[in-house]
C-alpha cells in the first residue's frame, strides 16, 4: 500500500509542477528526519554497498528532500544491482525531470516502460516530460493514450481524469 501511495504521490506531484513552481510546507521536523534517515542509510550502504534496498530508500530519502543529484546517484547504485526494477527507473526519471533533463528523464521512463508494459506512473510522467518540458503535444497525448489502454479510469491525481487530461490539450485550451 505504501508503494501505490507514493507513487500516487509522484504523480500528483508532476502532474501539479507542470511550468510553474509550487511551495509546499512541510512540518519543521521533516527535513532533520530526512536528513538523520539519510545520513543512516548513507552509513548503511558505506557499510555494505551490495544493498539494493538501501540504496532505493536513500535514493527515495534525497527524492522527498528535493535533492536530485544525490537521489539520481543512488538511484543510479540501486539499478547497477537490479536493472530491472521499473519503479526506481520510474522515480529516476522523475528526479531527471527535476534537475533540468528532460530527454534523460523519457529514456529512463521508456526503460520502465519496455521492463513492465503496464507500469501507469512510466507512462503518465512521460506525458508530463512530453508536454511541459519538450513541448511535445502529440507525444503527450499518445503517452496517455497509452496509459488509458491499461486503465481507461485514470486519473491525474487532481481529481481530473486521464481522458478528460487529454481532451483539454486536444481542444487547445492550454494555448
Amino acid at each position: 500500500m505504501f508503494v501505490l501511495g507514493f507513487f500516487t504521490g509522484i504523480c500528483v506531484a508532476v502532474y501539479q509542477t507542470g511550468n510553474f513552481s509550487t511551495t509546499i510546507s512541510k512540518p519543521a521536523n521533516t527535513d532533520n528526519d530526512n536528513r538523520q534517515r539519510a545520513e543512516t542509510l548513507n552509513q548503511k550502504v558505506g557499510d555494505n554497498p551490495g544493498n539494493t534496498s538501501a540504496w532505493i530508500q536513500l535514493g527515495h530519502t534525497y527524492f522527498d528532500m528535493n535533492e536530485y543529484d544525490q537521489a539520481i546517484a543512488a538511484y543510479e547504485k540501486a539499478l547497477e544491482q537490479n536493472p530491472n526494477n521499473a519503479d526506481v527507473l520510474t522515480d529516476l526519471g522523475i528526479m531527471y525531470r527535476r534537475s533540468g533533463q528532460p530527454r534523460e528523464a523519457i529514456k529512463k521512463f521508456d526503460m520502465a516502460i519496455a521492463i513492465n508494459s503496464n507500469h501507469e506512473t512510466a507512462r503518465f510522467n512521460k506525458g508530463i516530460v512530453l508536454m511541459h518540458d519538450l513541448g511535445d503535444r502529440e507525444g503527450a497525448i499518445q503517452a496517455w493514450v497509452e496509459l488509458l489502454e491499461i486503465n481507461p479510469v485514470a486519473m491525474a491525481g487532481n481529481n481530473q481524469s486521464v481522458d478528460q487530461m487529454i481532451k483539454h490539450y486536444k481542444d487547445g485550451h492550454d494555448r
